[in-house]
Formats: structure tokens, C-alpha cells, sequence
């Protein structure tokens, strides 16, 4: 596939909406509480009985953090108060027990992933008890091909953490450092020191972490071209595995803590759009391959080998290289995709805690594809991991002729290919370099629920 990226400042203006990050198809959005958890057990039940059962991915959801980072939209817990994580996690433990039941214990786990929240808010001695819970319920890879990765916060974890982590089975870990400018930091309300962020790298290196990935934002609250290009040259000079730069989505509405930053000291869109080809600018002049979206890594990472072979996935960690995993999604509002089902767990601590201590699946919502459902889901997934779709794939596939029923969306391709988005082909098209950076635009195209009018924002946008 084309790995070149260009960016062209009219076009993005032109196609910046608010759409999904198709990290599902279909999205969050569509996901319906009747969807319960006997819908959930049959789909499980379904997928043990494939000819050639799918191995496993498992997300651990691990809401608590210490303090609030004004920019986060994730599902977390403020809390100094170590009992209300102690009963989570006691809570937890009942429901990997629960969903351990529900798969053939021959289905090994090649990938697992803490995330949260922050899940180094809790000690090496209890995330040890939580492995050996996964161990006893889930067959755990001890193959050094796994891919066990756990979220670090760089204020807390030093070496002798990590060294820990390292005993416990994680060879990947992911940091958050979002800004190293002291200003941005305190309007953020997230203070970490530098030279202790950057030592993190170096240490996980000489532990035998096989990746170690940074997450930074822009467009956050006093960010300027100069600081956040500070913060790239920084970060780069450590040489992390992969990258994922975020734009911030500024959505009060949807997430309070957001309400605490002042809206005039977020840069305006011409600044984020500099801070964009900034970061691409810097990033692939620094060696590292424009994956899509928002991640970047060097040539000889897993990520952009499975590009260059066709084997990268969306789910709901961004991109990933394990396609054939079923995921279990494991704690408050984990979402999880099993065969051709998505679930998602009850979002609310108490509720979630009462339902399980009721020994009870906690699935909240979800939804279970139908033909239609999965064809699109295909395309979009193809369009967000290589940026090209190759027609005669799904005709073979799905039993279609591609240009009947697609017809319309073909159609709708015809202005993007005149905006120089794609390349069209007989029975193919590609995004074209200008078109790797909107890639969420052209799958808008395929998305039949986009479609439908939205009464309140419900994505963030584009750019």
C-alpha cells in the first residue's frame, strides 16, 4: 500500500467533519441495550465451535487514577481511597472467572492489554494477583510473540516498577505523556517530569520490553508550534517504537472534566492544522512510517510490518496487529468483539459492581452484525488499515457484484476522487497521499449509519 503522506491545508478544511474513528463498525453508537448478556453467551458459545476456534485478546479495564487530567474523555475514578479499587479489583476478579467459563480453555491469549484510567494505580502485588486470576481462568501465552501491554503513568513508575511489570509477563508498555511543556501540563493539570519520562524508555529497553509506544495530544490548552515542536524533538530523541499523537476533541458536553480547561487558551483550527503537519512533518523526517489516523512507527515494528502484509486491524486500542483475535472485554465499560458481535459492559462502577457480585455477566449494550454489517465493516477496515480497497476481494468474499451495490456510495467516490482524495481503478481505489490523512472521510462513504441525522455531536472531528 502507499505509506507516503502529503498534507494539503484546502483539503483537510474541506473535509474536516465530525465522523467516527471506526475503531468499530458498527460504532459505539449503535449499540443497543437489548443486546444482553444471553445474547453475548451465544455468540461465545458460537465462537467455541468453529472449525478452527480464534485464540484470544484480552482488555482489562482499570478505571481508578490518583488525579484528573482535564483533557481525558476515557471512562475513569478519581480516588485517593486504595479500598474502592481493592473492592473493584476484587469484583473484577469475579468476572474474568465468569467470562473464563464461557471459552474453551485450549483458545490461548496472544495479546492482552491493561488499560484505563490508570492501572499502575495499583501495586505490583495486587496487578500480580490480577495476572494469576487471568492465568487461572484464561490459558496465557507464554510465547515470546505475545503481546502483553500495560499503560504506565511516568509519575509513578520508576524502574524498580518496571522492573516488576517486566516479571509479571508485560513486554509492551505504553506511556502517557501528552505535552512536556510546563504551562500545557499545568492547564491540563498533569505534571510529570521530563528527564524521569525519557528514562522510562531507556529502562524498559534494558529490561527486554519488546515496544515501548508514547501517546502525545495536540491541540491542547496553550499549546503553541514552537512548544509542541519541543515536545516532538524531545520525545523523538529517545527513538519509542511507535507514537500515537492525538488531536485533542474538545466535547464538554460529553466528558466534565473538560469543563475545568478554558476554552480561549485552546489553540484555534489554523493553529491545530500547523500542529498537525508539524507532527507529520517532524515525525516521518525522524524515520518513522505514517501508519494512519494518528499512529506512527519505525520501519521495523510489528504495526508497519502488518500494513505492508495485510494483516493490520482497528479495534478499540487504535491499530493492531493481531486480525485473528476474538477480544474479551473485561471490567467496567470494556468493550469486547466476539465473532460477529460487539458488547460493551455497564459504563457505571456500582452498577457494575452489583451485577457482578450478583454472579452475573455485566454486559450492558451491544450489537450483533448482520451480512450487511460485516461487508461494510470489511471495507471500512480496509480503507482505515491500507487505504485502498480492491473490489473483486468482496465480490469473491461476499457473493456481490461491487459496482451494483455499491452503486451510490461509487457515486459519492466520484467527488472525492475529483478533490484528489482517492485514486479510481476499474475495480479498485486507493487514497492517494493528500487522502491517507482523511482516511475516516472516505469510509464515511461506506457508513450506512451515517446516514441517519444526529440531534447532538456524537463523534469528534476528523482533524
Amino acid at each position: 500500500m502507499e505509506q507516503r503522506v502529503k498534507f494539503n491545508t484546502e483539503l483537510i478544511k474541506t473535509y474536516d467533519v465530525a465522523g467516527p474513528r471506526y475503531t468499530s463498525y458498527p460504532t459505539a453508537v449503535q449499540f443497543m441495550e437489548g443486546f444482553d448478556a444471553e445474547a453475548y453467551r451465544r455468540f461465545t458459545a458460537a465462537s467455541n465451535s468453529e472449525l478452527i476456534p480464534k485464540p484470544l485478546s484480552l482488555y482489562v479495564h482499570l478505571p481508578f487514577c490518583r488525579s484528573l487530567c482535564y483533557y481525558c474523555g476515557c471512562m475513569k475514578k478519581v480516588t485517593r481511597h486504595e479500598t474502592q479499587a481493592d473492592q473493584y479489583l476484587e469484583l473484577l476478579n469475579r468476572e474474568i472467572a465468569l467470562q473464563g467459563e464461557l471459552f474453551d480453555h485450549d483458545r490461548e491469549v496472544i495479546q492482552l492489554h491493561l488499560g484505563g484510567g490508570t492501572p499502575t494505580f495499583h501495586d505490583d502485588e495486587k496487578l500480580g494477583k490480577l495476572m494469576t486470576c487471568l492465568g487461572e481462568h484464561f490459558s496465557l501465552s507464554g510465547d515470546e510473540s505475545r503481546e502483553f501491554s500495560i499503560e504506565v503513568d511516568p509519575r509513578t513508575v520508576g524502574r524498580e516498577r518496571l522492573a516488576n511489570l517486566a516479571s509479571l509477563g508485560f513486554n509492551r508498555i505504553s506511556l502517557g505523556v501528552q505535552d512536556i511543556d510546563p504551562k500545557v501540563q499545568e492547564a491540563v493539570n498533569r505534571i510529570q517530569d521530563k528527564d524521569a519520562t525519557l528514562d522510562m524508555v531507556e529502562a524498559s529497553r534494558k529490561l527486554g520490553f519488546n515496544s515501548v509506544s508514547i501517546d502525545l495530544i495536540y491541540g491542547l490548552p496553550l499549546q503553541t508550534t514552537a512548544s509542541f515542536a519541543n515536545t516532538i524533538d524531545t520525545v523523538v530523541s529517545v527513538k519509542p517504537n511507535r507514537l500515537a499523537v492525538y488531536n485533542y476533541a474538545h466535547l464538554p458536553h460529553l466528558f466534565r472534566a473538560q469543563r475545568m480547561i478554558d476554552s480561549k487558551d485552546i489553540p484555534s483550527p489554523e493553529t491545530k492544522l500547523e500542529l498537525m503537519e508539524l507532527t507529520i512533518d517532524k515525525l516521518t523526517a525522524a524515520g518513522y512510517v505514517y501508519i494512519g489516523m494518528d499512529h506512527f512507527a519505525l520501519p521495523d515494528d510489528e504495526l508497519t510490518i502488518a500494513q505492508q502484509e495485510g494483516g493490520l486491524q482497528r479495534n478499540f486500542q487504535g491499530y493492531s496487529t493481531r486480525k485473528e483475535c476474538d477480544l474479551v472485554g473485561l471490567g467496567v465499560s470494556a468493550i469486547g468483539k466476539v465473532g460477529d458481535c460487539y458488547a460493551q459492559n455497564l459504563k457505571d462502577i456500582p452498577t457494575w459492581q452489583s451485577v457482578v457480585a450478583e454472579g452475573k455477566l455485566p454486559i450492558w449494550r451491544g450489537v450483533s452484525l448482520n451480512t450487511e454489517d460485516r461487508l461494510r465493516r470489511s471495507i471500512i477496515e480496509s480503507i482505515m488499515c491500507h487505504g485502498e480497497v480492491n473490489f473483486r476481494e468482496f465480490e469473491s468474499n461476499y457473493a456481490i457484484d461491487f459496482h451494483d451495490h455499491f452503486a451510490l456510495e461509487l457515486g459519492n467516490l466520484e467527488q472525492l476522487e475529483r478533490d484528489g482524495l482517492i485514486e479510481m481503478g476499474d475495480d479498485e481505489f486507493r487514497a492517494t497521499p493528500e487522502g491517507r490523512l482523511l482516511l475516516r472521510a472516505i469510509a464515511m462513504t461506506f457508513d450506512e449509519y451515517m446516514q441517519e441525522p444526529a440531534t447532538t455531536p456524537k463523534f469528534s472531528r476528523v482533524i
